[in-house]
């Protein structure tokens, strides 16, 4: 099959969210089944630095009464094509941002299509959120074109009908209040990174004003839960941390804690209770309450907290005074650093995720993978890939609550502060969240299955996608 993943972001060269992670491994995963999978991408400013670039294009197309380049090269570290549209309004070097946004990212959506219809035709466009929106509407008058789009953050749904004709080519037969609207009524296939956000979208409560046309739709709505990459994170083979080690060598973390409390500016105690968050600093991610319990917990137990992210200015402010008033034992890195996240999954005790919705989530499937144990909400992807802890039993990978209240997170992070206390139990735990199989390739196959059902083609699996997944899991 010949499938086009069009978004604004991929690992490792543009990376803002969880979006990006799918869009870097996915297509090598496909490609290395035997399918013509492709990138198409903004060129943005920062690029040369990550990556060599042609300096000549090998296409030019015109849209929104602007012309633009297309440039070919590959993604590094993979044998998959990679085409950038090059225009002036990408030459900052930002993603997001900016009174232009929705502009910019229409008219890359547009070139998108002209690309599709003039230069490379594929039998399958795979678009990523609403940057890409436009394109199933445009599609729908190209049946030989079929379209699938994927909702990572259903929170962020693009300009309204209104903005777009101002802006661009509007079907007389297009539906829809706003790009997000559009897209899924238009595209072949929807699906959300996660089974249970698949099903909580049709609801009030996270259909951000969508639930009823989402629930309309849900017929050709499909949740396939995200992977991460296991090669590129393994903690047996990771450079970036202080002491490599496996599920059968789990003891050997203890080397990482003390390197990373070091680092980060914490009281070096391989005894205290270390919890960490690497994330966003947005309402989103929860941090609103940790802000109301994070005082009373460092008050009141001999734990230790870390954050690394950035984000929202408030939230900065508030946790960087809180540091102040907990020196050794409170640490904020106020930065986006991939190699310190690392050290964090491979050194902390336990990670943190109280978030207020979770398409997916990436952190706690890497934190299982470092021997971290997740400490998290169940909501969406959360739901799907932490299940709660049972000493009991020996069941279980990590420490979940329920409801958005700072008092049940408050009072899950006192169970696993005690759970830590019993060091039997908890080394189990590790190991069961180490031994997870969060590969791509159980969620290559559910895709391979989405792009044959638009497509009228058998959904077994051909002998050479077998052999090719064979290779990939050995």
């Amino acid at each position: 099959m010949r499938v086009l993943f069009v978004a604004a972001e991929a690992a490792p060269i543009a990376k803002v969210g969880g979006m990006a992670d799918v869009v870097g491994v996915l297509p090598k995963i496909l490609r290395q089944m035997g399918h013509d999978v492709r990138i198409f991408l903004p060129y943005y400013g920062f690029l040369p630095d990550k990556m060599e670039v042609p300096s000549q294009p090998v296409w030019g197309g015109s849209a929104m009464f602007q012309d633009f380049d297309v440039f070919q090269t590959v993604l590094p570290g993979t044998e998959v094509p990679l085409y950038l549209l090059g225009h002036t309004a990408f030459v900052f070097r930002r993603i997001y941002r900016g009174d232009d946004e929705d502009w910019r990212f229409t008219l890359f959506g547009n070139g998108a299509a002209e690309f599709c219809w003039n230069y490379w035709k594929p039998q399958v466009v795979h678009c990523h959120d609403w940057h890409t929106g436009m394109i199933p509407v445009w599609m729908y008058q190209s049946p030989d074109i079929n379209t699938v789009f994927t909702i990572h953050n259903l929170a962020y749904q693009g300009p309204g009908r209104g903005r777009l004709e101002q802006m661009t080519w509007c079907p007389g037969y297009m539906q829809g209040h706003n790009t997000m609207a559009a897209a899924v009524q238009f595209a072949d296939r929807v699906n959300t990174v996660s089974p249970t956000y698949a099903q909580q979208i049709q609801t009030a409560a996270y259909g951000e004003t969508l639930e009823g046309l989402l629930s309309f739709i849900s017929g050709k709505t499909v949740g396939i839960l995200n992977g991460i990459d296991t090669y590129g994170y393994n903690p047996a083979t990771d450079q970036a941390i202080q002491q490599n080690f496996t599920a059968d060598t789990v003891e050997k973390r203890r080397a990482n804690k003390l390197a990373l409390q070091e680092e980060v500016g914490l009281q070096v105690n391989g005894g205290a209770f270390l919890i960490a968050m690497v994330t966003r600093l947005v309402e989103q991610k929860g941090i609103d309450l940790v802000l109301q319990i994070i005082d009373q917990f460092l008050a009141y137990t001999g734990s230790q907290f870390l954050l690394l992210g950035t984000g929202d200015r408030y939230y900065e402010t508030q946790l960087w005074e809180m540091s102040s008033r907990f020196y050794g034992r409170m640490s904020v890195q106020l930065l986006y650093n991939d190699a310190l996240s690392r050290r964090v999954y491979g050194g902390s005790d336990a990670f943190l995720m109280p978030s207020r919705f979770e398409p997916c989530g990436i952190s706690q499937m890497l934190a299982m993978r470092y021997g971290c144990v997740p400490m998290v909400r169940r909501t969406g992807g959360l739901v799907d890939t932490v299940f709660p802890h049972n000493p009991n039993q020996g069941t279980g990978t990590g420490y979940c609550f329920d409801r958005y209240e700072s008092l049940d997170l408050y009072t899950g992070m006192i169970r696993a502060t005690e759970g830590f206390q019993y060091k039997d139990k908890w080394k189990q735990l590790q190991q069961r969240g180490m031994q997870q199989d969060f590969s791509w390739t159980k969620s290559a196959r559910k895709y391979l299955k989405l792009y044959r059902d638009i497509l009228g083609l058998p959904e077994e699996a051909t002998e050479a996608e077998t052999e090719s997944v064979a290779k990939i899991v050995s």
